[in-house]
């Protein structure tokens, strides 16, 4: 029974990144190498955010959510560097879309092997080890389950992220009109882990609650990120 537990919120977890692979043009147009890059680079970045986070914040014995809260090194709001920090995954995004070196694919593609390399390796990062020790424990819980829901919005949330970044880095000729929707998109999916940290910390919310948040919202992005790719490749009149 619990290798039945594990296995299945493993599928959860790990299963929709396969399935998005090989639903998509993405398998047609071998696109595992571009992937794959986005997924190191990635895996750096998160070593980077780390070394940041271990320098310039200070280790709080409670789980409060204080934005008042002074760093050791005088910044007034230890959450808001939280959030800065974050923004490290953005210049990595950015770094993977533009820098990077991939063969002949379209912008359509590279953005969603980015975005499906970069969130495969983070829900590897964050959730294998957790789900391999508590998944297999003698005792039935949900949290895992909802974990697995929680990957699965993280996943639209980076798909989405980087389709808003090859609109912002590799797209010139958008519309302007479009140009405040497509950042003001971009930082509201770049901050939503300290939204969702606020939601849990000071509005009290329990994990189930925050995780159809994240899902719902997840996929109002998605929703506007693909009508604002649609509309930016359109021919300008």
């Amino acid at each position: 029974m619990t290798l039945f537990h594990f296995f299945n919120c493993a599928i959860l977890t790990f299963g929709p990144h396969a399935v998005y692979y090989s639903a998509t043009p993405l398998s047609e147009y071998d696109t595992l190498g571009t992937s794959v890059k986005a997924a190191v680079v990635y895996l750096a970045t998160a070593l980077v955010k780390l070394v940041c986070l271990a320098t310039f914040l200070q280790v709080s014995e409670t789980e409060v959510f204080d934005p008042y809260q002074m760093t050791k090194y005088g910044f007034q709001s230890q959450e808001a560097l939280k959030a800065m920090i974050g923004f490290i995954d953005v210049a990595g995004l950015y770094f993977a879309l533009a820098q990077l070196t991939h063969r002949n694919i379209s912008q359509n593609h590279k953005f969603q092997a980015v975005g499906l390399g970069w969130a495969f390796a983070d829900s590897v990062l964050h959730r294998l080890a957790p789900l391999w020790v508590g998944a297999r424990g003698l005792e039935f819980t949900w949290d895992y389950v909802l974990q697995g829901l929680e990957a699965n919005a993280n996943l639209v949330f980076t798909i989405s992220l980087a389709a808003l970044g090859s609109l912002m880095w590799l797209r010139k000729n958008k519309p302007k009109t479009l140009i405040p929707i497509i950042y003001t998109c971009a930082v509201i999916i770049a901050t939503m882990p300290s939204i969702t940290s606020y939601l849990r910390r000071v509005m009290g919310w329990h994990f189930p609650k925050v995780v159809g948040f994240e899902l719902m919202t997840s996929l109002v992005m998605a929703f506007i990120s693909c009508q604002l790719f649609i509309l930016c490749q359109r021919p300008s009149l």
